[in-house]
């Protein structure tokens, strides 16, 4: 009987070690490698955290009304921050149009309330710790072990700003999601220089509009 119950626990913990191995196999290693969902399917539900550290949910929040969808590596980054003033010029228009903006990232509460602060910001800031989210986005890789040092050499600790030990970034993407959940318009570049332009932006907005 003992050898029994050892066989299945042993069969247990090899299944589990092989979905573990396969969740992690699931994350892209590079940012060319994601797969981020397209024009015309529904937008997935998931967990985020407020300024306050309140948990809500993704589709609670467009249940509200339709919405435009930035997910971003983070305050810490200079091209985010460059992107998110951007956004603060351009949000009053969508705001007018009927459109919540909200600017997802992996970001624990704290660090949000500071680019909340620095950037004079209207629109909606929240945090994916566990990018779980931003998984279902197929927005998340998985950053190598060369990259964190890379940016320890330049001050950015990313540890310290997620406040987990993921070591995984969004591949930066905006997305016009309309008051039915479906994707309307999206766009996303590897390439972390290159963002959307907030003009491209507005456009597909006002295409979405019913």
């Amino acid at each position: 009987m003992k050898k029994v119950l050892f066989a299945v626990l042993a069969v247990n913990l090899w299944l589990t070690s092989l979905t573990v191995v396969r969740a992690e196999q699931a994350i892209p290693l590079s940012p060319k490698d994601v797969h981020p969902l397209t024009v015309g399917a529904q937008v997935p539900d998931g967990p985020l955290m407020t300024l306050q550290g309140k948990k809500v949910h993704l589709a609670a929040l467009l249940s509200q009304k339709p919405a435009v969808l930035i997910f971003y590596r983070g305050g810490w980054c200079p091209y985010c921050n460059l992107q998110m003033g951007q956004l603060v010029k351009v949000e009053p228009e969508l705001k007018k149009m009927g459109y919540q903006v909200l600017a997802i990232s992996p970001d624990k509460p704290q660090k949000l309330r500071e680019s909340l602060q620095k950037h004079q910001i209207n629109y909606t800031l929240l945090s994916d710790r566990t990018m779980e989210l931003t998984g279902k986005f197929g927005l998340a890789y998985r950053v190598g072990q060369e990259q964190l040092m890379t940016l320890q050499k330049y001050g950015k600790d990313l540890d310290s700003n997620t406040g987990n030990g993921l070591h995984l970034l969004p591949v930066p993407a905006a997305y016009v999601v309309d008051a039915k959940g479906i994707v309307r318009f999206v766009y996303y570049n590897p390439d972390i220089t290159v963002r959307v332009d907030p003009n491209a932006l507005l456009k597909a907005a006002k295409e979405a509009k019913p």
